[in-house]
């Protein structure tokens, strides 16, 4: 594998939660703790453990395992939403993170005002925003809802919207979070289409998704993580290997 050919190197990346941290806290508690010389559990959870992988150029990469296992919050490092507890991540190329559809959204707004907003946030333009805004509303099919509050919107419609605004420009790294499987039946097969669109173009694609099926359909490289740990990386077969492994749990 070539230096120029990697787009993303993960190099022995761990993550580190503190749980509890703040329960039950109080300027009380706090006093009857030290009266008691009680100390304060540690309570550590590696989320991720010594993660290692390369992905090249073009390639997609499907990401299984069960729920818990660190799927989301590997996805969230990479797209540098989190800074890793150790290890490093190198990035070649510029993200589209899919990972909580509607977050950077203001309830209070309308889908109007959302859609410059959010574009905002994922660092579009106004002058590009304006050029693809009859874009966004046609694939959102939501012509009849831009001057309704998104507080009103139900999570479907959120997605759509979220979705119409993320994929209006092509990056060169997609990285996917379930959204493939919000929405109605017919939303789902119209998102699924543009990202094989997408993928067809050259772009590079870290795909999550609990549905093996559309794993082997759309990735042709998959990660299997359980417990922070990466089990295997392969081929579709390592989608055969964790169903095994998830029947006989």
């Amino acid at each position: 594998m070539e230096k120029q050919d990697i787009m993303i190197n993960v190099d022995n990346v761990s993550m580190r939660f503190n749980l509890g941290i703040e329960k039950g806290f109080s300027i009380k508690q706090w006093f009857v703790d030290i009266g008691k010389h009680k100390k304060k559990p540690k309570n550590e959870f590696w989320a991720l453990k010594n993660v290692d992988f390369s992905i090249n150029r073009g390639e997609v990469v499907g990401f299984i395992g069960s729920n818990g296992a660190g799927k989301s919050t590997l996805l969230k490092v990479v797209a540098g939403v989190m800074k890793p507890t150790k290890g490093s991540i190198e990035v070649y190329g510029n993200i589209c993170p899919m990972i909580e559809l509607g977050a950077g959204f203001d309830s209070q707004l309308t889908a109007r005002e959302n859609i410059y907003l959010n574009g905002a946030v994922m660092g579009y333009s106004k002058d590009l925003i304006d050029s693809k805004f009859d874009e966004i509303v046609e694939f959102s099919e939501l012509k009849d809802f831009l001057d309704v509050p998104v507080q009103n919107f139900s999570s479907g419609m959120v997605a759509r919207l979220a979705f119409s605004i993320a994929t209006i420009v092509e990056p060169e790294i997609l990285i996917v979070d379930e959204i493939l499987s919000v929405g109605d039946i017919a939303f789902q097969a119209k998102s699924e289409a543009k990202m094989m669109e997408m993928i067809g173009g050259g772009t590079t694609v870290l795909f999550v998704s609990h549905s093996i099926e559309q794993i082997k359909k759309m990735c042709n490289r998959v990660i299997w993580i359980e417990h922070g740990v990466v089990q295997k990386i392969g081929g579709k077969e390592v989608c055969d290997e964790y169903k095994k492994y998830m029947k006989n749990k």
